[in-house]
């Protein structure tokens, strides 16, 4: 059985954003008249990451149907939920699939910086962080010593970075988790980050995400000056 060292988690109803998701899913939004999958999957390539998990939910079939036509540059395996399972329960879903290290994504962010160098830490679990000063959205990370403080819903006023949309973990960090549980991966990254074992590796370059009315004006300004796929 092949295995995965990548998963993007693009299930979601995108609720935030419901002018563009009534009748496709976020990641098939288009920009420049490719949608954003096809510029995630091509970042991902480019960076020599070539076996990909696609978890999916919400109008799967749409994003089934345009992986099998345009998509042959990279090797994707495609797991549907057939009921909302969360972040977290998706990657349950996918881990028999994936390698015992591997890259958790969203599927509403684009990264932009050098994933690989991200493999130079060697803790249980990395997440990348930016310094953002509640610049770009609500900063939810604050830098320690030995670990980051990680809090998405409650964060600490101190907080001035922010998770930059990418996690690489080892596949053990699931052990305590139920096989048919349904939550946010960010209450699992929540508990790392109390017992210190979620290390940061920060990221100087600004994120991207399409998430937001905002985050999709600027990511269409940004991939009409730097497209280059």
């Amino acid at each position: 059985m092949r295995k995965y060292n990548g998963i993007i988690l693009s299930g979601g109803k995108g609720t935030r954003i419901k002018n563009y998701t009534k009748k496709i899913p976020k990641c098939l939004i288009k920009f420049n008249g490719k949608p954003f999958l096809y510029y995630q999957l091509k970042y991902l390539k480019n960076h020599n990451i070539n076996n990909v998990i696609l978890s999916v939910g919400y109008l799967s079939n749409k994003i089934i149907r345009y992986v099998k036509k345009n998509i042959d540059f990279i090797n994707i395996k495609i797991v549907n939920e057939k009921k909302p399972l969360g972040t977290g329960g998706a990657v349950i879903k996918s881990l028999k699939y994936l390698n015992n290290n591997f890259f958790i994504l969203y599927g509403d962010s684009y990264l932009n910086f050098d994933i690989k160098k991200m493999l130079k830490k060697k803790s249980i679990s990395t997440m990348a962080v930016y310094k953002n000063n509640d610049k770009f959205d609500k900063s939810n990370v604050r830098i320690n010593k030995k670990a980051i403080i990680y809090e998405k819903k409650k964060p600490d006023k101190k907080a001035n970075y922010i998770d930059y949309g990418v996690t690489f973990v080892k596949k053990s960090i699931f052990k305590s988790v139920s096989s048919k549980s349904k939550f946010d991966i960010s209450i699992l990254y929540e508990e790392l980050s109390k017992k210190k074992l979620l290390d940061g590796y920060i990221v100087k370059k600004r994120f991207y995400e399409i998430g937001s009315y905002n985050g999709i004006k600027e990511f269409r300004k940004y991939i009409l000056k730097n497209e280059t796929y």
